[in-house]
């Protein structure tokens, strides 16, 4: 796994590396891409520093566009596969700005214009539907899809698979790559020193008994979150809401809002919503829960503030690592048995041998399933991650399949994911003894990337205006009253599916 520690591996983007990141702010129109009708010209407009719309191409080779974070695996990757090709195609990586608007409406720019030196893109798993709907992805041919669906797990499976106007039924229209879901993290000996346990709570309410407990006695009492205006907010959100039994989105009718259609999807909200409040404003609460992210969060547990945290893997090796650099004080004993391991910067310690160092860790920073809502039923978490997909402008599309199967391969996502730091959504990769190093939490990921504990963030054309008006109004978290809330989210999800007024 990568150890940076101070980028999360899945907050690249503003839905996903997912996970979760930045929103731009001011005024837009609702809708998606498709609704807005932009053309090449206008698209410069809002984003003039692409380069022009069409490139033209070049026969055998493949043009992929990828996020920022991740391109240079994916370089990685391309060069490994264009050898192994044997001269049939090379693939030729372009990274995208970093900001997962600004990524959005570059592809959206040269889609418009019908670049046809725009072979294959990575896709925001939120994507899915607004880019399909638009007719700019090519749905991926039925043999290969059938390979990809029998060994890709559910959950990252799901956020590739749309159904436009044309298609008889659901159909995949992008190659799962890489995903990602968070967990709960907490203190280990926090729990052993004020309740005489090591075990941690099941539930968000179990973990605000607790928490309240461990403060009253003197330990640490924030329970780190993604409480600021942006995509972190809406995963945070949506997870609590899937995991009361709610939707934000009929899954079978993108424009049909399910958050108080019926007296069971009110009462999922309201509890939702009720969570959310609790969290915020508890007894020893961060203070700056309003306009935290996951470096925030990942920073309130490293100073040893908080003895819950719920976010990306990402933090497993940022805690290892400024451990191992003395910089976590409740973990010195990890700078004192391995500090001269991590010494070296250029010269890092390999996957393979720090089952050691992960074992002292884990004696005080732990990790479990991410919290219930209800008692007895387990969580479904929000993914994050990126797909492959071809365009339609691409004039080899054949090849670019051909392309986009080696670069989502077992090989490429085992680079992606160990040298990454991006779990990989082949099933298969989570016995691969090589992973397992680099992963101590990795079979904690895969339970809650398997189909029926997944967490989709809502399927539509329409995702941007949503997340950005419901976090709008969630925002700032905590400070408003949960049941007038559910009709007032309600009420901003049945504008943005109808393209009315303009995004705050």
């Amino acid at each position: 796994m990568k150890r940076k520690g101070d980028r999360p591996a899945d907050a690249k983007s503003s839905a996903g590396v997912d996970g979760a990141g930045s929103q731009d702010s001011g005024p837009k129109k609702y809708g998606s891409l498709k609704k807005f009708g932009l053309s090449c010209a206008a698209i410069a407009v809002a984003l003039p520093v692409v380069s022009a719309c069409s490139s033209g191409y070049s026969a055998g080779t493949i043009n992929i566009y990828a996020p920022a974070d991740g391109a240079s695996f994916i370089e990685e990757a391309a060069n490994t596969c264009t050898a192994e090709s044997n001269g049939e195609y090379k693939i030729k990586t372009f990274a995208l700005p970093k900001a997962a608007d600004d990524q959005r409406l570059q592809l959206a720019r040269r889609l418009a214009g019908n670049d046809k030196g725009l072979d294959l893109m990575g896709m925001d798993v939120v994507w899915t539907a607004e880019f399909a709907d638009a007719g700019w992805m090519e749905p991926v041919p039925d043999d290969l899809a059938a390979k990809i669906v029998d060994t890709t797990l559910g959950g990252p499976t799901e956020t590739a698979l749309w159904k436009t106007d044309d298609d008889a039924e659901k159909r995949l229209y992008a190659i799962p790559t890489w995903t990602n879901t968070q967990l709960l993290w907490y203190r280990k000996d926090v729990l052993q020193q004020y309740l005489n346990r090591t075990t941690p709570p099941a539930t968000w309410d179990q973990m605000l008994v607790e928490n309240e407990e461990i403060r009253k006695a003197g330990g640490p009492s924030y329970i780190m979150v993604q409480g600021k205006q942006y995509e972190g907010l809406m995963v945070w959100f949506n997870s609590v809401l899937v995991s009361a039994g709610g939707q934000v989105l009929d899954p079978e009718n993108p424009d049909k809002q399910t958050l108080n259609d019926t007296p069971e999807h009110r009462a999922a909200t309201l509890k939702a919503l009720q969570t959310l409040k609790a969290v915020a404003t508890a007894p020893g609460h961060d203070p700056s829960i309003t306009n935290s992210d996951e470096s925030s969060a990942r920073l309130g547990m490293e100073s040893g503030q908080a003895t819950f945290e719920v976010n990306w893997p990402f933090v497993f090796p940022s805690m290892r690592s400024n451990s191992a650099a003395g910089d976590v004080a409740f973990l010195s004993e990890v700078n004192e048995q391995f500090g001269p391991m991590f010494a070296d910067a250029d010269n890092p310690p390999a996957d393979a041998d720090l089952a050691p160092v992960n074992e002292v860790v884990q004696t005080k920073f732990d990790f479990s399933r991410y919290p219930g809502v209800q008692e007895g039923q387990p969580s479904r978490v929000t993914l994050g991650g990126v797909n492959i997909a071809v365009a339609d402008t691409s004039q080899q599309k054949d090849l670019a399949f051909k392309a986009a199967e080696c670069l989502t391969n077992e090989q490429s996502q085992k680079l992606y994911s160990i040298s990454g730091g991006t779990p990989p959504t082949i099933a298969k990769i989570y016995e691969d003894p090589d992973f397992k190093a680099a992963y101590p939490m990795g079979d904690a990921i895969k339970a809650q990337l398997e189909t029926g504990s997944a967490a989709l963030r809502p399927a539509s054309p329409d995702y941007q205006a949503i997340s950005t008006l419901i976090t709008a109004k969630l925002s700032p978290v905590g400070s408003w009253d949960p049941e007038p809330m559910v009709d007032i989210l309600a009420e901003q999800v049945d504008k943005a599916i109808q393209g009315e007024g303009l995004i705050p």
